[in-house]
């Protein structure tokens, strides 16, 4: 055994569980505690903060599961960003990984918690040197500034290795992973506040920032205008909801056998969402970052990209690659075909972009259909009434791999870009996120509560 494979053996790590299968309680248990938990620290302030210059990119807060200025302010970035570039890494043949033993998989999983330690220290580095979660700017130049520096550093590092530990223990303890959850919890919070919350707004102090609570108020002071934007915010965000629930639920199925047992098979599902939301996140942080160095740009004086009227996007791209409420416009009375060239430019550029990265994805991790036809014949696996040849497989997999990829990606592309230009509560992707990690939490939540039933309550439901 090489010194690298006695670092990544013997990284620090949650213990699994001694017993072969959780109860449902037991799972139930530690998902609550470590929900609560990650809420709780979300609260910690970071101690020397001065400036949080993070606020303005909220979207990407809720969509890394991370609360900007509290101790939790990495998220889940260092962990995403170490298994896309393991992924990519694995999935275009650069390394390989042998992850049917016990030894590749072990290999792997050292390497990306590794990474993921790596990308933490890096990622604080960065938020704090490049002045994103600064100390009080009239310190900057003395000893007192770097010291403070230095700690921020040391705050968010361990506030993205507990990140680590948490997800460990939700995936080896709870439902599903902690990397999921954390998101759908930071989505879910935030409608919740959006739809909920009786605080004054901080843009009208008059209304309540909840649709809900000033869907009443401007009903009972006859304001005809900001109830039917609330409205149209409730309605669009239920209805992405629906279409969502409803597009995930789709999937094709293929009959497989066991070549060498007869009358004995299963169903290989492929989603109709098949790369799930993957694109769409790719597109939005592609976003993200172009507006952060359209910033940074206008900052320095050379606007290539655009500038900005506070934090709102005036003129250049990223003018074009910004979301507006056109319903909003249209209920208000101030809608203009300029506006409505600008939302078709910004469908377009989700619409297009969701199907790039979904191709791209779909090439780069292992998804193609290649690569399933190898998964599925070293099963022992094959189609009933065909040649068992991968090649075979793989020609009767590309005719429903690639039109699933495509329109996967067409689909969630529009569902994300008519929530924003519909005014949803949240960002459509945040909303597309949420809903497909809920999903599969409810299946796997389904699923476990079955297995502790009566042995003759259980085959009955599996009847």
């Amino acid at each position: 055994m090489s010194w690298i494979d006695n670092i990544l053996f013997n990284l620090p790590e949650v213990a699994a569980p001694t017993q072969k299968k959780l109860s449902f309680k037991e799972k139930l248990k530690w998902t609550g505690l470590i929900l609560i938990l990650f809420y709780a620290l979300g609260l910690f302030p970071l101690f020397g903060l001065g400036q949080n210059a993070l606020q303005q990119f909220e979207f990407l807060s809720i969509v890394l599961g991370a609360h900007f200025g509290s101790v939790l302010s990495l998220g889940i970035g260092p962990i995403v960003t170490a298994s896309i570039v393991l992924q990519l890494l694995n999935g275009s043949g650069i390394f390989k990984f042998d992850l049917t033993s016990h030894d590749g998989k072990r290999k792997f999983q050292g390497l990306q918690k590794l990474l993921t330690i790596g990308f933490t220290v890096f990622e604080a580095s960065i938020y704090v040197l490049m002045g994103g979660l600064a100390p009080p700017s009239e310190l900057a130049g003395t000893g007192v500034y770097t010291s403070l520096q230095f700690l921020l550093i040391t705050q968010l590092t361990i506030g993205g290795i507990l990140i680590v530990f948490m997800d460990e223990v939700v995936s080896k303890w709870g439902f599903g992973s902690g990397v999921s959850l954390f998101i759908a919890a930071n989505v879910s919070q935030s409608i919740f506040v959006q739809a909920f919350s009786p605080l004054p707004s901080p843009t009208n102090p008059g209304v309540s920032a909840g649709a809900i609570p000033a869907l009443f108020q401007s009903l009972a002071a006859g304001d005809p205008v900001t109830a039917g934007l609330k409205v149209a915010a409730l309605a669009s965000t239920v209805l992405v909801f629906v279409m969502a629930v409803y597009a995930q639920a789709m999937k094709i199925e293929i009959p497989l056998s066991f070549g060498r047992v007869r009358g004995h098979g299963i169903r290989w599902p492929l989603n109709f969402i098949y790369t799930s939301n993957i694109p769409v996140i790719l597109v939005a942080a592609l976003m993200a970052n172009v507006q952060l160095w359209a910033h940074l740009l206008q900052n320095w004086g050379h606007p290539f990209l655009g500038t900005f009227v506070g934090n709102t996007p005036a003129s250049g791209l990223v003018a074009w690659i910004a979301h507006t409420n056109i319903v909003g416009l249209i209920i208000k009375g101030s809608f203009t075909w300029s506006s409505l060239l600008h939302s078709l430019v910004y469908l377009l550029v989700m619409l297009g972009g969701s199907v790039i990265f979904s191709i791209f994805w779909v090439q780069t991790a292992g998804m193609d259909a290649k690569t399933q036809a190898k998964n599925i014949m070293s099963s022992g696996l094959q189609i009933p009434g065909f040649r068992k040849d991968q090649r075979v497989l793989e020609r009767i997999l590309d005719r429903y791999i690639w039109p699933l990829t495509v329109m996967g990606g067409i689909t969630v592309g529009i569902l994300a870009g008519l929530a924003d230009l519909s005014g949803a509560l949240s960002r459509g992707t945040g909303i597309l996120l949420a809903v497909m990690i809920v999903y599969r939490l409810y299946e796997e939540i389904a699923r476990q509560h079955m297995m502790d039933m009566h042995p003759m309550l259980r085959r009955f439901m599996e009847a």
